[in-house]
């Protein structure tokens, strides 16, 4: 067993030569711009006719990558490769598994800077945000490798004196493993590595707009010496490779991570069953939020003021823990919305490459004009009080959005946004606040500050969210420290680097044997 884990530490970018060493990844990782990206199957590099491209969200001239795309024939070989590996795979020892993570972990951890660059120009990362994730990955890669090497111990049971018993987690089978655009590597990372550490095989299918983050990481498995076929790199169309692989009756998990209209369209699909499926598909799901901070009138108001503008407009507010309400007692309203604005109102927006900015852009056109839809039905529901317009039109910049005076029942106060607009609600008692803060169908985050004793006790009975932080924000969950994931419409609760996170990967089974 290895040393006892402990979170991998971020870069320190007040530091010149981080911002020099990171400058260099920059530049190696844009000479490597416009590559091609094949389909990889059983350690096969497959070229299709149709191919898509990866554009930069902050320069929509620049392309990262060209990436093939699967059709429905090449759905069908993956899912029979990730089937037939499967047979040796489930039965390679458990320590074995986790040290291809131990493995990875270590070369990410080489070659920081360069995945984090990455991610800068394809999912418009700034390097501090970026950096945080690289440190998420690898964390996740570690804490796993330890996980499995745990549960393959002896499981304790109540002795017996007539029999041996023994309890084994054994894997499941194949998975379809559907990560999100907006932590491309360590969701993406964490959701396959923990299926595959648990002796399953995975069928891949990345973001459509972060498909190259992916592609490297597949890379990275194949440098640490992973069997082919026990990860299988399948981009392609949702609508048509995506259901393909999650209707499959060998398909015997789907581990998912976004919109809560997708997770739900995937749920429902799982449940029937088809011609020569012997289980019921499990789904492991997690599907976004509608987060709120809640101030109390005994309160540290700057404290309030820094947590919900960086919860609020960290990645452009694109996280599905990101404070998207600011819930605020009558007594300090006034005064929190003044600080959150004097504070928004300094955020540097530019290219994310760039080291001075806060934020970067919006992941594509399509979140853009979504985005600023809901801006404009914001200006019917709220008093706009800061931003709301766009940046340099070479990408997909939008300025922070704060509306105030919203009630809890408008439009963008209940629906999830996915950027960077925080709506600004006055609650006349505490009560009212956590009434006003579980008012939606979402259950992921949320925070309260708050020097009121009492009050933190009633919202740690009352505030239903999975995850729940006082005086501090209501992002940044530490692998570990934070197992993170959501109720009602935010998923399954599946609390993501924790320690009952792999058990969703297996299945116990119960050997007995009587003397």
């Amino acid at each position: 067993m290895r040393a006892e884990f402990k979170n991998e530490v971020f870069v320190d970018f007040k530091d010149e030569r981080n911002n020099a060493e990171f400058e260099a990844a920059l530049k190696k990782v844009e000479a490597e711009l416009g590559k091609e990206y094949p389909l990889i199957i059983g350690g096969e590099k497959i070229t299709t006719d149709r191919k898509a491209a990866s554009i930069n969200p902050a320069n929509k001239t620049q392309t990262i990558g060209i990436v093939s795309q699967a059709d429905i024939p090449l759905a069908e070989k993956a899912i029979q490769v990730a089937a037939a590996t499967f047979e040796t795979w489930k039965r390679t020892d458990p320590g074995e598994r986790a040290r291809y993570l131990y493995r990875a972990a270590a070369i990410l951890r080489r070659r920081k800077h360069e995945f984090s660059a990455l991610m800068t120009l394809e999912a418009g990362k700034t390097r501090v945000e970026a950096d945080v994730e690289t440190a998420e990955a690898i964390d996740f890669l570690e804490f796993y490798g330890r996980e499995m090497q745990r549960l393959s111990l002896p499981q304790p049971l109540t002795v017996s004196q007539e029999e041996e018993n023994e309890l084994y987690y054994i894997p499941l089978g194949v998975g379809v493993v559907i990560p999100p655009w907006n932590f491309p590597l360590a969701i993406m990372a964490g959701m396959t590595t923990a299926a595959l550490v648990t002796g399953n095989t995975v069928v891949l299918k990345p973001a459509s707009t972060t498909p190259v983050i992916a592609a490297k990481f597949m890379a990275l498995l194949e440098e640490v010496g992973l069997p082919a076929g026990v990860v299988n790199f399948l981009p392609g169309p949702g609508g048509q490779v995506g259901d393909y692989l999650v209707d499959h009756p060998l398909t015997r998990f789907i581990s998912f991570t976004g919109s809560r209209d997708v997770g739900l369209r995937i749920n429902e699909r799982a449940a029937k069953t088809h011609p020569g499926q012997k289980w019921i598909k499990r789904v492991i799901a997690e599907m976004g939020g509608k987060d709120a901070i809640v101030v109390d009138n005994e309160a540290d108001l700057d404290l309030a003021a820094d947590m919900i503008t960086t919860s609020a407009f960290g990645f452009s507010g694109q996280k599905c823990s990101a404070c998207s309400r600011a819930i605020i007692h009558e007594a300090v309203y006034d005064s929190v919305l003044e600080k959150v604005v004097e504070r928004a109102s300094k955020l540097i927006m530019s290219n994310p490459a760039e080291a001075g900015a806060n934020l970067g852009p919006v992941i594509d056109e399509k979140a853009y004009a979504k985005i600023l839809e809901y801006i404009e039905i914001g200006k019917q529901e709220g008093r706009l009080v800061l931003g709301g317009g766009t940046g340099d039109s070479n990408g997909y910049f939008i300025e922070p959005a704060i509306f105030a005076d919203v009630e809890s029942t408008a439009r963008i106060s209940q629906e999830e946004i996915f950027g960077p607009v925080v709506a600004f609600t006055k609650a006349k008692s505490f009560d009212e606040a956590l009434e006003f803060a579980n008012s939606t169908d979402y259950g992921l985050t949320g925070a309260v500050i708050s020097r009121n004793g009492a009050h933190l006790e009633q919202a740690r009975r009352e505030f239903h969210v999975g995850n729940l932080y006082f005086n501090r924000k209501c992002t940044g969950a530490l692998v570990g420290t934070h197992p993170f994931g959501g109720f009602n419409m935010s998923g399954t609760d599946s609390k993501a680097g924790g320690r009952d996170y792999l058990l969703l990967f297996t299945q116990a089974k119960l050997v007995s044997d009587r003397f």
